[in-house]
């Protein structure tokens, strides 16, 4: 005889990043097209990005050199993933691109953001001033616009978290950081962790 299986609950509740991730599938299957899914899934991520209490601490730790990126999540068809960013004290990412559409959306803390453009020569130059992203906001990345940037912790003395939607294996896309010269540098990020949080581990709210 069998012995019983004990429920268990996870010390955080995934039911946020559940729907979220379901809402998000669904989205990509019926969508129109980037410019749905930019507006549609911004929504999605404003709803769970506006309540910090489901983000296992282990997608949440700061490195104390440099930022991490943890993967929450991949589509089996690699069509979105789902990633958390973390941000220790006044760190920051070089100048880059992403090459795929995507999502920030910030969990705690805040991010500045300079963006870039291509001068006639190749060069790079400041696109506006710098922005802050604050707890709560939401702003979509779109290649076909100019996705060059670099972002940073707007905080000197603690921790911000985003959470990052984008339309592809992120880790896996071979992108590229500048120079102000323009000169691309590229790399392929991969990501900070090893195994993922479990969505559907514990009790299943709707």
């Amino acid at each position: 005889m069998n012995a019983p299986v004990s429920l268990v609950i996870p010390a955080n509740d995934m039911a946020p990043l559940r729907r979220f991730v379901r809402g998000f599938a669904a989205l990509i299957d019926s969508a129109a097209g980037q410019a749905e899914i930019l507006a549609d899934g911004g929504d999605l991520l404003a709803r769970l990005v506006s309540r910090d209490d489901w983000l296992p601490d282990a997608f949440a730790r700061p490195h104390p050199e440099r930022y991490q990126q943890y993967l929450l999540h991949c589509d089996s068809a690699e069509r979105f993933s789902v990633v958390s960013f973390v941000w220790g004290p006044g760190q920051a990412t070089p100048i880059h691109d992403h090459r795929v559409w995507g999502l920030v959306g910030v969990l705690r803390g805040a991010e500045r953001v300079q963006n870039y453009r291509r001068r006639g020569d190749g060069s790079l130059v400041q696109q506006g001033g710098t922005g802050e992203l604050r707890e709560g906001e939401v702003e979509g990345i779109d290649p076909h616009v100019g996705d060059i940037h670099r972002v940073a912790n707007a905080f000197a003395d603690r921790t911000s978290i985003s959470i990052h939607v984008y339309g592809g294996n992120i880790g896996a896309v071979e992108r590229a950081t500048y120079r102000d010269s323009g000169e691309e540098r590229p790399f392929i990020s991969g990501y900070a962790n090893d195994v993922l949080p479990n969505l559907w581990n514990g009790v299943i709210r709707a």
